[in-house]
């Protein structure tokens, strides 16, 4: 990937999440140096600034306690056009935001991929597998729904942007899962995502599940996008979420899929969601993110420049 082209698009989504300080993860990333980073690496990066979503007609759902159901379909319509558009030519990075983006930019890249006549493949980095439907929410929070919306799940018709590429949730890996709902529970085993919850990592390692998937993503020529959760990470090491989960991915985890996902040359697009600078310690977590985004895109952890906190 070194000398390709990547685009950082800002998404400061922060209707889908139940606190505030999310639209302030893109100037938080920037602030952290994540161009500055990448242009070390040799990509030619072009910042294109933050999109903004149209007006979307305002929709009343039988589930009361769905709040900002227009904003998250329009934010879901602006960054499918956008992701779909950029991944022809460059390797997009979406900075979030909450979660409910990815409805968005992983559309995109279903059409994408649809175009190139090749398969999509999902790695989602992250303690939710966010795979509740429109009825089956309590909290209302639109952060939670973005993959049962991707791979088709009912009931998102008439509110969601319609979405003629849904992908196959075989083709879905969900890595770092510690946090499910009983309905989600349900919904995934019958839809056959893949999950590798921190129980298995534990027990087994990152390094084996990732690579099995990874070979899949290969053997089948498809494009993989990564959509990256802040809380994927321990709250310890990456305290700037709204949605923190003890027990997560420690340091040198997050940093081994980060590389492997590098050695692999399969990806071509990534999200990093739910980035709350508000919640930050002195822009830890901003700092650990851009780190792992460099890792991701070539830099190797003994690369890695030494920092005084």
């Amino acid at each position: 990937m070194r000398g390709s082209r990547c685009v950082l698009v800002g998404a400061p989504v922060q209707a889908g999440a139940g606190r505030r300080g999310c639209d302030m993860g893109p100037s938080a990333y920037r602030a952290a140096g994540l161009a500055e980073a990448l242009s070390d690496l040799g990509f030619a990066v072009i910042d294109a600034g933050d999109l903004t979503a149209p007006p979307w007609p305002a929709q009343v759902h039988p589930n009361g306690a769905i709040r900002n159901l227009p904003a998250v379909a329009g934010w879901i319509a602006a960054l499918a056009e956008t992701a779909e558009r950029l991944a022809a030519e460059s390797l997009p990075l979406f900075l979030g935001g909450d979660h409910s983006l990815s409805a968005g930019t992983i559309a995109g890249m279903s059409r994408r991929a649809r175009t190139e006549g090749r398969p999509l493949f999902v790695l989602w980095l992250d303690s939710h597998p966010d795979f509740h439907t429109l009825d089956s929410t309590t909290s209302g929070n639109l952060h939670g729904v973005p993959m049962a919306y991707l791979t088709g799940r009912p009931g998102f018709s008439g509110y969601f942007p319609p979405f003629e590429a849904p992908i196959d949730p075989r083709r879905v890996c969900m890595i770092g899962l510690r946090s499910v709902d009983p309905a989600e529970r349900a919904a995934l085993r019958e839809a056959g995502v893949r999950v590798h919850d921190m129980r298995m990592i534990d027990e087994e390692g990152i390094g084996r599940p990732l690579a099995g998937f990874l070979d899949e993503v290969a053997a089948a020529e498809g494009l993989l996008h990564v959509s990256f959760d802040v809380d994927f990470l321990d709250p310890g090491i990456a305290p700037g979420v709204g949605t923190t989960v003890p027990g997560g991915t420690t340091f040198r985890e997050a940093h081994l899929v980060m590389e492997m996902l590098h050695d692999s040359g399969l990806v071509r697009s990534l999200d990093l969601v739910e980035l709350n600078p508000f919640l930050d310690e002195r822009g830890r977590t901003a700092l650990l993110m851009v780190d792992l985004a460099a890792s991701l895109l070539g830099r190797r952890v003994l690369d890695r420049p030494t920092r005084s906190f």
